[in-house]
């Protein structure tokens, strides 16, 4: 469980160490075989700080959204939502100006 949480994407191929000290990294492949493996076109996660509040990766196979404007007080990062219509169809997102 750990791994699944902490994992983040990367330009690389394959899997590699993550910096952090927990999880990997992975490619754009593992996003592509992962997301056809389990029938979905679409990774969404949260856990890793993106000033803009979130950032599409591995051509939009991952998403990361991070939800906490200014986070700690001092990153001076956006905040941003994803949105879905009632088809699962046009993902929307929003960035939220940091409070």
């Amino acid at each position: 469980m750990c791994d699944l949480l902490w994992s983040d994407p990367d330009e690389r191929s394959g899997w590699g160490i993550s910096p952090r000290g927990a999880g990997y990294i992975f490619g754009e492949d593992i996003s592509a075989k992962f997301n056809h493996t389990n029938k979905l076109t679409l990774v969404c996660r949260a856990h890793q700080l993106v000033i803009n509040g979130y950032s599409w990766h591995h051509n939009k196979n991952v998403v990361t959204l991070f939800s906490a404007p200014n986070y700690c007080y001092r990153c001076g990062n956006e905040a941003a939502l994803m949105e879905l219509d009632e088809h699962l169809n046009n993902i929307l997102y929003f960035s939220i100006l940091m409070a």
